[in-house]
């Protein structure tokens, strides 16, 4: 049976990142899987409820209404057993913006920061960039799985560090944390007295298999120390609203956080971004959102099929959360960036791994959240590259 994921969008002349990138290349028949947005329609009732906000004909400054607050709520308790208070929740225009506004806040200019790469490269910028000391603690392989070095993380915690950020599940290598993973974590954070700001933005899309849990909501007495960022955007493809909301119990953390965010001048929130956020986190949205992880699924399931018929030395990583596929392609280049280029010639673009951190170098991050004959052209592609890149 025909899926509604199976259409295939046109995303020109939309001013997508991910497509319009592709005038940097020779080839304009590039299929983009780096850029992690989907090519996939909103829910309905999220494209309706943008609709009729636009239809009102005036899109002045927006205030975030009391069924916003509610709806965030809501969602947090209905998906994850998470009793979140209105309180708690500060508006940031995307999750990025917030990383950047939390090393701000729980930072002072040369404090050092750790990350536990390979990892979502924009946690390095929101460092760097803000004049911290980034330290690295990687994770380590077992069994073609990615876990946290605790051991090597207490070996680089001193005396000037004092925040982690965490990605949870983590973005590249499609984790999801166990409980004692996580309590390890936290425990090891508070002992040395660090604040852990935990980038959760893929938490709604987990396999059947894994369940992800809130660090803040499983160990709640140390709720004083953990500030979450959380978002529609990924979930409901609809991060062109920008729309992101940082979950902060503590008082003190808060006001510390507000008043950064109020520095940037950032008061008011998206016309459409609010009732699309409404929309999303609403009881249609949720079905939507069942669907969309079956084909998902569906999608990876396909992946590790061409992995096992046609180059069984690549390796493909459990996915365990997100629509980021971790490809091990070791065995057929040793370099990725160079393996990058070879997969633009043959008309796919994939992320190198190295831009990743240590542990990404000779790894691909593939973007499955695609309509599935879209991905099966791509995989064929991938296949005259690598043939090409092993000769």
């Amino acid at each position: 049976m025909p899926s509604e994921f199976d259409a295939v969008i046109d995303r020109g002349g939309t001013y997508a990142f991910k497509w319009e990138f592709r005038r940097h290349c020779k080839a304009r028949d590039i299929i983009p899987l780096w850029v992690a947005d989907m090519d996939f329609e909103a829910p309905e009732g999220v494209r309706r409820a943008v609709q009729e906000r636009a239809a009102h004909g005036v899109y002045g400054y927006t205030l975030l209404p009391e069924s916003y607050y509610q709806a965030v709520i809501s969602w947090m308790q209905r998906r994850f057993g998470w009793e979140v208070r209105k309180k708690w929740i500060v508006f940031t225009p995307g999750v990025v913006p917030a990383l950047n506004f939390a090393v701000q806040a729980f930072t002072e200019a040369g404090d050092r920061v750790i990350v536990q790469p390979p990892v979502y490269y924009p946690f390095f910028l929101a460092v760097e960039n803000n004049g911290r000391e980034l330290l690295h603690s990687p994770l380590r392989i077992e069994d073609g799985r990615c876990g946290m070095d605790l051991d090597h993380l207490r070996s680089v915690i001193d005396g000037r560090t004092r925040l982690l950020i965490l990605c949870s599940p983590h973005n590249p290598t499609g984790r999801v944390w166990t409980e004692e993973e996580l309590k390890g974590l936290a425990e090891l954070c508070a002992k040395h007295d660090l604040i852990i700001v935990s980038d959760e933005i893929h938490a709604d899309l987990v396999s059947p298999d894994h369940t992800h849990k809130p660090l803040a909501a499983l160990l709640p007495e140390m709720a004083d120390r953990i500030v979450t960022c959380t978002s529609p955007n990924k979930t409901f493809n609809i991060a062109g609203l920008q729309m992101a909301n940082t979950i902060i119990p503590d008082k003190e953390l808060r006001k510390r956080f507000q008043q950064t965010v109020h520095s940037a001048g950032i008061e008011l929130a998206n016309a459409f971004g609010v009732v699309a956020l409404e929309a999303a986190y609403a009881t249609e949205g949720e079905a939507w959102l069942a669907r969309l992880l079956d084909y998902l699924w569906g999608n990876f399931s396909l992946l590790r099929e061409f992995a096992e018929e046609r180059f069984p030395d690549l390796r493909i990583y459990p996915l365990e959360g997100t629509y980021l596929a971790w490809l091990d392609c070791r065995a057929l280049h040793p370099d990725d960036k160079k393996l990058k280029d070879i997969l633009l010639r043959h008309g796919v673009w994939l992320d190198e791994g190295s831009k990743f951190g240590p542990g990404g170098e000779g790894f691909l991050r593939l973007n499955i959240a695609c309509p599935r004959t879209l991905l099966e052209e791509a995989l064929e592609r991938m296949a005259a590259a690598f043939s090409s890149a092993m000769k």
